[in-house]
């Protein structure tokens, strides 16, 4: 398998970085389902980009001007992306986001009577967080569960030490779509006074995706690291599908021949 390990100073070098490198290194895959069936695309088996400071500003890759190619996200994006990942709305048309899948999680009523009033000395959640509105609201008769508060909850509440806290995206019936969401998971960590974040990615695309969720993730994970008390941490990305498609490849080589011949300008 074509495993690799990345391991970058901020965002913006860790798109850079792992754009060059899927560019040497990269397999061709052909997608056989899903979005672009038919079409081929450079892949790594599986890969681990490990981000120090993902905080450094700008949280988007800068292209520089007078290689005359756009940035890959406009500057911008962000200002419509966060609420995708940090809120539980959905727009006509759409099925689930990101922040519904965190943040506004349908819980049957059944389910909450059951174990709320028969099983509450096994519950691992204290009493409180039963009745805290922020962490299980009803709307229409419909209970929902915000994953991002009950983490804030917990680690404020129960201590930094424990393993528990993963904000699910991924669910079982995805296997019955055609195009399940990219990113399954957020694992998170609290070492050394600093919140880490471990997402995973099925399926990710490096050219535009990447930068974009990358810098979505962190401004989430800033604000729960507020709420929480603590530092800002790194980020520990993986996937076992981050590629490009044929757009990008041209436009990836094109930006790094650019770059190859101002640093021999430099020489």
């Amino acid at each position: 398998m074509n495993l690799q390990f990345i391991e970058a100073r901020d965002l913006g070098d860790a798109w850079f970085q792992t754009l060059y490198r899927i560019l040497d290194q990269g397999t061709v895959f052909k997608i056989d389902r899903g979005s672009y069936e038919g079409q081929r695309r450079l892949q790594f088996s599986y890969a681990t980009i490990q981000i120090k400071n993902p905080g450094t500003r700008p949280l988007l890759p800068q292209i520089e001007p007078h290689y005359g190619l756009p940035n890959p996200v406009s500057d911008d994006y962000l200002d419509s992306y966060l609420p995708y990942l940090m809120t539980g709305e959905l727009k006509p048309g759409e099925s689930y986001t990101y922040g519904s899948r965190m943040c506004k999680v349908p819980v049957e009523w059944i389910w909450l009577s059951y174990h709320r009033d028969r099983f509450k000395d096994i519950l691992i959640q204290d009493k409180e967080v039963w009745s805290n509105t922020s962490i299980i609201s009803e709307d229409s008769e419909q209970f929902f569960l915000n994953q991002v508060e009950l983490l804030i909850w917990t680690y404020k509440n129960k201590g930094y030490r424990n393993n528990q806290m993963i904000l699910q995206v991924g669910q079982p019936t995805d296997m019955l779509l055609q195009d399940a969401p990219c990113l399954r998971h957020v694992d998170t960590k609290i070492e050394d006074g600093k919140l880490h974040f471990f997402p995973y990615f099925r399926s990710w695309d490096l050219y535009s995706g990447f930068p974009a969720n990358l810098a979505g993730l962190q401004l989430m994970k800033e604000y729960i690291a507020s709420e929480i008390g603590v530092e800002d941490g790194e980020i520990i990305a993986t996937s076992k599908g981050l590629h490009i498609y044929d757009y990008a490849f041209d436009l990836a080589k094109v930006l790094r021949m650019k770059e190859d011949m101002v640093l021999k300008e430099e020489k």
